[in-house]
């Protein structure tokens, strides 16, 4: 990752997003989203990677209340690193259409996430990007480890994963004992060397195990804007696991706050034309795997 301290601009207003093309189905939940606040009442990190954003709680639920979202998981940035209370503020005040990703160290013990069970937490955010120089089988046993402590909660763990790194775990997902996600369509850059190959390998284990995709940031993957070169992939997946796929905005959309979310959620438009497909994708299958209520 580059040491370059990238500077956040405004958020965009939710009065100029894009609308959706298509009808936005009952429960609809947005699975990836980030969540800021004051500095002076939530510290940074000491290096982070771009400067505080303009994403607070209200301006989410205006933005995702404009599209027709009524569902969020904030997932624990790494401006925070393993201090969850901003998150955890959040999922106190949004109620029971929110949940949460935490970042924990190493003497987090099972009372502690307990309480952030009782918070709306439903999962641990794996950030292999800081552990990216450390050998595979090293890595192997972290992520073990992390789906250990926190079998008696149900949850499951979130990659936050270079490409790469994801590339030489793939051997040992199919085996891994509880639900994993791999976050951002898998993250497999070209220009760190990824092939298609080494997506439809991923593919295939994700299938053969216990594995998620999440259908999130486009931009990250298609840094030219060009999202249609995206679709077969996107499609792939679905065909791929249709009960295993959700979709996320990454929403402040870090360090481009004046990014359109609605164009990004109208991708699914293009990316799963079937109606009952794409409801999977943005209803049905987070509520399972985050526990939230039927939708009446």
């Amino acid at each position: 990752m580059s040491s370059e301290i990238l500077v956040s601009k405004p958020m965009r207003d939710a009065s100029t997003l894009a609308r959706p093309q298509f009808d936005v189905p009952a429960g609809a939940c947005d699975s990836h989203v980030h969540v800021f606040g004051p500095a002076a009442r939530y510290p940074r990190v000491a290096q982070p990677h771009y400067t505080l954003p303009d994403g607070n709680l209200p301006q989410l639920e205006s933005a995702l209340g404009a599209l027709g979202v009524e569902r969020f998981v904030i997932v624990q940035p790494s401006f925070y690193g393993t201090d969850n209370n901003c998150m955890l503020d959040a999922l106190d005040q949004a109620g029971p259409r929110a949940r949460g990703v935490a970042m924990v160290d190493d003497g987090t013990g099972l009372d502690e996430l307990q309480a952030m069970h009782a918070r709306g937490v439903r999962a641990l955010r794996l950030d292999l990007f800081l552990r990216s120089g450390l050998p595979t089988a090293q890595l192997h046993r972290f992520i073990e480890q992390s789906i250990e402590r926190t079998r008696p909660l149900g949850w499951h763990v979130q990659f936050y994963t270079p490409g790469w790194v994801v590339r030489d775990l793939i051997p040992a997902l199919p085996d891994l004992a509880s639900d994993f996600v791999i976050d951002h369509m898998g993250y497999m850059l070209e220009s760190d060397g990824l092939t298609r190959a080494d997506f439809d390998r991923l593919l295939r284990a994700v299938h053969d195990g216990k594995g998620w995709f999440k259908l999130s940031g486009p931009y990250r993957l298609a840094k030219d804007g060009n999202y249609a070169r995206l679709r077969p992939l996107a499609q792939a997946i679905v065909a791929a696991v249709p009960d295993r796929v959700i979709w996320g905005s990454d929403w402040p959309h870090i360090p481009e706050g004046g990014r359109d979310t609605g164009e990004l959620l109208n991708l699914l438009g293009d990316w799963i034309p079937d109606a009952a497909a794409r409801s999977k994708v943005l209803a049905d299958n987070p509520a399972r795997l985050f526990g939230f209520e039927a939708v009446p």
